[in-house]
């Protein structure tokens, strides 16, 4: 096994030689196919960074929300099921959380400079600070 360059870093280094190499020297439909191209290999460089993280942390919150252990396919299943049925809500203790949660780990695979997402992370983080001060 290969310990320098990670994966990652192999698909960031792809990323750059695509946007700031050949883009510039592409017609324009062919740069845009190009951009197209270093936004799915970035996608994949998160998802290699944080994917394995994300799942193991909704893996722990979605056990103790729905206090049984299971895949996390299984108890996303699950949830869906008590949601659906009302058995759960957004007044049901730690829902609301996993599921802001598990949104914003989603976007930060997905979509991390959406403006909309770092809005919510600056805010969350401020929130975060005044409960400490206080």
């Amino acid at each position: 096994m290969l310990d320098q360059p990670r994966g990652a870093d192999i698909l960031a280094a792809v990323s750059r030689l695509l946007r700031e190499t050949l883009m510039p020297q592409l017609p324009a439909n062919a740069a845009f196919q190009a951009r197209v191209a270093a936004n799915a290999i970035d996608l994949v460089a998160r998802e290699i960074n944080f994917g394995e993280t994300v799942e193991r942390e909704a893996l722990g919150r979605l056990q103790s929300l729905l206090g049984r252990d299971g895949s996390l396919a299984e108890l996303e299943a699950d949830l869906s099921g008590r949601i659906r049925r009302g058995e759960l809500d957004l007044q049901s203790e730690g829902l609301a959380d996993h599921l802001w949660q598990t949104t914003l780990d989603k976007m930060k695979i997905d979509q991390p400079a959406y403006a909309s997402y770092r809005r919510t992370l600056e805010t969350r983080a401020g929130q975060r600070q005044t409960k400490q001060e206080d």
